[in-house]
């Protein structure tokens, strides 16, 4: 069933409560709204609504990521772009490799289905990441580390995923052929994004009206992200680009009293698309049989753990004697940090139903993200706390 006018008024009802209860027990609110969708989908009022890669492409990811983008100072992004770079391309090469090498030798999957499970869950979530930040207070460099990662990383995992889709359904691609698609998606991806900017600051320079500006970013973070899709590119990749444009180019041409009430609004979007989101994913979770792959689920669990850790140690020393260094506290946050959600369920949901495996590889992607939200999404604001206290008696 799709959404409706009463469906969303009652989730946005739950979420405002479950928001009032978590700050109280000063609990994470994305894991309390996990907790009450499970408690939902048990009880006799559950609404009719189903998680589904269609819901979260096209309503939920466009303004999560453009509010994100748009967020992002380019001088501060700049800084640490190549370190961002390097893990949102070598560090989910490397992690996606170490799952599938692992799913095939130790839980005895198919190259194939072990190839895809690996590139699906091998990115961390904008989603999850941006929404346990904001959840607990993180500022600074950390904070811009982590978020611009999941966003790039986001993109990186959708372009090889829709590759190994390719190599799934028997067709010959050589690479050559690999490479042709990566730079066409990508380059083809931030001229969508540029393009669908560039004729946003066109308009919004002829109009001193906060309302209209809203509208004018509202149609650009949606238009980019579907004119992306509609060429077979990465919807995120262009939303991206579009919202760091207007974030960091927009302000020559929106006024700061407009500015502040488009930084509102998207605030509040960012707020209702996670509600939503995050109730939908305990509804699902709480639906899910899990005894059938419970091996396979916990040898997942701790191979993308394993190659979260591949993926930050070893290219971090990349950096040790430059002025990007990273320090130890900030990689155990990145490891730590990188939780999985909506991105990986997505691309897992939209598998088509010839892909051999496809109930066990979505049910083991269910499984490393409740785990991911539970485990490191609880222990996350802790660790924090406890790298500071250590950080301190240090200096």
């Amino acid at each position: 069933m799709g959404l409706s006018v009463e469906r969303i008024e009652i989730l946005l009802l739950v979420a405002a409560v479950v928001a009032m209860i978590a700050r109280r027990l000063r609990v994470p609110y994305t894991i309390g709204l996990v907790f009450a969708g499970i408690a939902l989908a048990l009880s006799p009022f559950a609404p009719d609504l189903e998680l589904t890669k269609q819901l979260v492409f096209t309503l939920f990811l466009p303004p999560l990521i453009f509010e994100a983008a748009f967020q992002l100072r380019w001088p501060e992004l700049r800084r640490d772009l190549p370190v961002i770079l390097i893990f949102a391309t070598i560090g989910v090469a490397l992690s996606a490799a170490a799952t599938a090498l692992g799913m095939h030798f130790l839980a005895r999957w198919s190259w194939i289905s072990a190839t895809i499970f690996g590139v699906l869950i091998a990115a961390t979530d904008p989603v999850a990441v941006i929404a346990m930040f904001k959840d607990a207070k993180v500022h600074g460099r950390i904070r811009l580390l982590v978020e611009a990662e999941s966003l790039f990383n986001d993109a990186t995992a959708a372009v090889a995923f829709a590759i190994v889709l390719v190599l799934a359904s028997g067709q010959g691609v050589g690479w050559l052929g690999i490479s042709k698609a990566l730079f066409i998606v990508i380059i083809g991806s931030v001229v969508c994004g540029a393009a669908v900017a560039g004729v946003v600051l066109l308009l919004a320079g002829a109009m001193d009206d906060h309302l209209v500006e809203i509208t004018f970013t509202a149609v650009a973070a949606f238009g980019s992200f579907l004119l992306a899709e509609h060429f077979h590119l990465s919807g995120v990749l262009a939303t991206l680009t579009t919202g760091l444009m207007l974030g960091n180019i927009g302000h020559l041409a929106i006024a700061i009293k407009e500015r502040k009430a488009v930084e509102e609004f998207w605030e509040y979007a960012a707020f209702a698309a996670n509600s939503l989101i995050f109730l939908l994913i305990g509804m699902r979770l709480a639906n899910q049989d899990y005894r059938f792959v419970l091996w396979p689920a916990l040898i997942a669990i701790v191979l993308v753990l394993a190659g979260r850790a591949l993926a930050i140690y070893p290219l971090s020393l990349i950096f040790a004697r430059s002025s990007r260094r990273i320090s130890s506290r900030h990689q155990h946050v990145l490891f730590w940090g990188g939780l999985r959600g909506a991105l990986a369920l997505a691309l897992a949901l939209g598998l088509p139903p010839e892909i051999a495996d496809r109930e066990a590889i979505i049910t083991v992607a269910f499984a490393v993200v409740a785990f991911s939200i539970f485990v490191q999404g609880l222990t996350v604001r802790p660790l924090l706390q406890k790298l500071d206290e250590s950080s301190s008696r240090k200096g």
